[in-house]
């Protein structure tokens, strides 16, 4: 594999091409500054981030063994919760504490959920991952009372899949309503040069977005 030395490291050459050339600039970080104290981080950390990785196995290795040595014995909580303590898995509650940071994006400091990276030419994933950043209204309907009642048994209920969606377009005509028509029977939504399709009675609602499309089939979501 072709490898540049920078700052003692040996970096893959892409790597090195897409940070000097694409990454960096327009940022303000020179890349010998930056190079220079990523190294620092590198060398001071690597050493430590080792020894836990070593003490990580350790104590995976004595837990596994732990459990093979009471096969098909009920586990006993307490004990296991000693054992734990024991290896150092577990340690006291220590007291309360305050931290607090500096120069946060918004998105880490303020706006709560999950930060999720994806390939974003992949539509599925791009929608599970805002599903998962803002919250699935569907997962909402479903799994809780807000139709007025939770659902029964483990098993996927049809019927009550078909309230959600219904509860779900009732929604986006309450609170993002069409120019003209209504969610219930709209069939597909999509981004076109910047507008949002179809179009929104108040068109500033629309924040923009990704560029992918869905429509809509057998009362649900299809990418």
């Amino acid at each position: 594999m072709d490898r540049l030395d920078r700052n003692g490291l040996s970096v893959n050459r892409q790597l090195v091409e897409f940070l000097e050339n694409r990454a960096l600039p327009g940022t303000g970080v020179d890349a010998q500054v930056f190079w220079a104290g990523f190294s620092a981080l590198v060398h001071d950390l690597g050493p430590e981030n080792r020894a836990l990785l070593t003490t990580r196995d350790q104590m995976q290795s004595q837990i596994d063994a732990w459990h093979q040595s009471k096969k098909a014995q009920p586990v006993n909580p307490a004990e296991y919760h000693a054992f734990l303590s024991e290896i150092g898995y577990l340690v006291p509650e220590g007291p309360d504490f305050h931290i607090e940071t500096r120069a946060t994006d918004p998105e880490f400091a303020s706006t709560p959920g999950p930060q999720l990276v994806v390939p974003i030419m992949n539509a599925r994933f791009a929608l599970n991952a805002a599903n998962a950043r803002w919250g699935s209204l569907y997962d909402a309907l479903y799994g809780t009372d807000a139709l007025g009642d939770l659902p029964e048994g483990k098993s996927f209920d049809p019927s009550r899949a078909a309230r959600v969606v219904h509860r779900a377009k009732e929604f986006l005509d309450e609170a993002l309503p069409l120019a003209s028509g209504s969610w219930t029977t709209a069939t597909k939504a999509d981004v076109a040069e910047g507008a949002f399709f179809p179009a929104l009675a108040d068109p500033g609602q629309y924040k923009g977005g990704l560029e992918f499309g869905f429509h809509f089939e057998n009362n649900g979501l299809g990418i």
